[in-house]
């Protein structure tokens, strides 16, 4: 950045906090965003001549004492038996990390695994199934076919051990956390889409030219973080909170008394595609296809 970047002061450390609680609409407040969307242009647009902001700035302080990298374990659980595909974690997703509202832009997105009396399976999702499912099957051939059985199967960041997209990456802007967090470097990124082709989970996309990422840079590749700037600050990400019936699950396995021990116990929970040898760090519990 141009200039001498403003002297900020960092404030007192947070006492007894109150994590807030996220609310999830349907559609945004139109007044309410055209007001802030327009003071956040007029802010972007200045900041291209006179320093306002510091990209060197710290985050906002922690709702926790430390976030220790090191010690983290951090395992997302999805239970496929307790989905109602009823899309809030779209919904919520989409809000929270300014995801274009287009159906084929997401960190994560729901689909509805429908069995056919003759062993096929048949996968829809419609708007990525932000707005829920209709009563049949969209997906084509199942109008045609007896189907046995049916269940949801959420999708997101497989966050893997041993990740295509960070092995890919010309400019290392897909980097990984201490704590295994693979996340994407907005300022380094080049748009270049290998990170995107090398996935084999399909959970990446080119941020459109119209909109913009959190970081305020189109044309770079976005996906899903876990929502870490929310499990860095002792919340939970976003999709976790608003799940109805506790559909996803989130927390560290490094941490005895985190009761993601307790969804694990009895369960024999498996990951999606393990043959790709990616280690993916999301388990699924009850049924789930090796469907793309």
């Amino acid at each position: 950045m141009d200039g001498q970047p403003m002297t900020t002061v960092t404030p007192d450390p947070i006492e007894s906090p109150t994590p807030p609680t996220l609310k999830v609409t349907r559609r945004r407040f139109l007044g309410f965003s055209v007001t802030v969307l327009a003071g956040v242009a007029g802010a972007a647009v200045l900041n291209r001549f006179v320093p306002v902001f510091d990209n060197d700035v710290a985050s906002a302080a922690p709702l926790v004492p430390a976030y220790d990298t090191a010690s983290k374990t951090w395992t997302f659980v999805v239970d496929t038996a307790r989905c109602i595909g009823c899309g809030l974690c779209v919904s919520a997703c989409k809000e929270e990390n300014h995801v274009p509202d287009e159906p084929h832009y997401n960190r994560t997105w729901v689909e509805r695994h429908a069995l056919g009396d003759d062993g096929t399976v048949y996968v829809d999702s419609p708007s990525a199934g932000i707005d829920g499912f209709p009563p049949t099957s969209t997906a084509a051939g199942a109008g045609d076919a007896a189907i046995v059985s049916a269940y949801f199967v959420p999708r997101l960041c497989m966050q893997c051990e041993e990740s295509p997209c960070t092995t890919v990456c010309p400019v290392a802007a897909t980097y990984r956390t201490p704590e295994g967090v693979i996340l994407v470097d907005a300022d380094r990124c080049i748009g270049c889409g290998y990170c995107i082709t090398a996935c084999p989970y399909g959970a990446r996309y080119i941020v459109p030219a119209a909109d913009t990422t959190p970081q305020g840079v189109a044309g770079v590749a976005d996906k899903c973080t876990w929502c870490y700037h929310r499990i860095s600050r002792g919340l939970q990400p976003a999709c976790v909170e608003v799940c109805p019936v506790g559909a996803r699950r989130f927390g560290d396995l490094g941490d005895p008394a985190d009761p993601i021990h307790e969804v694990l116990v009895g369960s024999d929970p498996e990951v999606l595609h393990p043959e790709y040898g990616t280690r993916p760090r999301v388990l699924y519990i009850g049924p789930v296809t090796a469907e793309a």
